[in-house]
């Protein structure tokens, strides 16, 4: 999130796999014939074996799609990889504009070796005849018309550069200029569909997996068992992993490019940015203190996705124990 806020503002998504600003959602990708999670495709088995036999399908598929997704050019999906592309952009512009260029000085070298020719040749020929006359004249008028087409053709170049340069700058300055953010990690139970806690970091982009690791000994339930998160370099730190095995719960990463594999989260997400539209905040303090009462509100709000209908998650997580 960014560190100030005016209300009403469309607000953009960050994406804890990469850690980079999504501006706008790309098309989504076809359905794969084989993916980990078809274990769950067998009712008759119990969720915390289907949970294993799913982390273990990942990590067999994890070594070719690791291989697969190097290969993959990456998302301009930032502020600064938006304004990287377009001086890249603008770069490609001015490098098309050198070549042009260079072919017009060979071009008016050309004209001015010809002009030079023609006069040497007049000094040089002692009264010419009629027809040779002629001749000079019509080749003369050919090349002259060459050189007019030329200029015209120049001048129509020149004017769709300058457009294109327009628009490029045009589009850097729309670019949003952003000097502070803030992530918030979002920790939700898959079950009861409670928010367990927001914890919010104010270095923005350069949160550490320690940081991560930190805030989630505050929050992680004693009898947790698993804990499934997307690949973001945060979760595949060392230091996740001995967080993992401490706390004695099985790391579950969802696979990659599949952020519906981890949807109640993802919906999570995607509330707590609609709730925060109309909200204006000036700094962490302000951001914290909306955050609090989001997870109070939402908490204690229905939920349509609960099993029973009309309960709020705080509800259901009472009433669970009776069912």
């Amino acid at each position: 999130m960014p560190a100030t806020h005016e209300a009403e503002q469309k607000l953009p998504a960050v994406s804890g796999s990469s850690g980079r600003l999504v501006i706008e959602p790309g098309p989504a990708e076809p359905t794969a014939k084989d993916w980990p999670g078809r274990v769950f495709e067998d009712d008759s088995r119990d969720y915390a074996e289907a949970m294993r036999g799913f982390v273990a399908a990942s990590q067999a598929k994890a070594e070719p799609d690791r291989a697969e997704n190097a290969a993959e050019p990456l998302a301009v999906d930032s502020v600064p990889d938006q304004k990287r592309a377009l001086r890249q952009a603008e770069e490609a512009r001015r490098a098309e504009r050198r070549v042009v260029r260079q072919r017009r000085e060979v071009e008016d070298a050309a004209w001015r070796e010809w002009r030079a020719q023609e006069k040497e040749q007049a000094l040089a020929t002692d009264s010419p005849s009629v027809a040779e006359r002629a001749i000079g004249r019509e080749r003369r008028r050919i090349v002259r018309q060459q050189r007019r087409e030329t200029m015209a053709r120049r001048y129509q170049e020149d004017a769709e550069w300058r457009q294109k340069r327009q628009v490029i700058r045009e589009q850097l300055l729309q670019v949003p200029i952003v000097t502070a953010w803030i992530a918030i990690l979002v920790a939700t139970d898959n079950c009861t569909r409670q928010c367990v806690g927001l914890p919010l970091f104010t270095v923005g982009a350069k949160v550490t997996a320690e940081l991560v690791v930190e805030a989630l000994r505050w929050l992680l339930p004693p009898e947790l068992q698993f804990l499934i998160s997307d690949r973001g370099k945060h979760f595949t730190a060392k230091v996740f992993a001995e967080l993992a095995r401490q706390e004695g719960f099985i790391h579950v990463v969802i696979a990659r490019h599949r952020p519906q594999s981890n949807g109640i989260a993802e919906r999570l997400v995607r509330t707590l940015k609609e709730w925060l539209r109309d909200k204006t905040w000036t700094s962490d303090e302000e951001m914290a203190a909306l955050v609090a009462r989001f997870i109070v509100e939402y908490n204690d709000r229905p939920h349509q996705g609960l099993p029973l209908p009309g309960l709020s998650p705080n509800e259901f997580a009472n009433r669970i124990w009776l069912m």
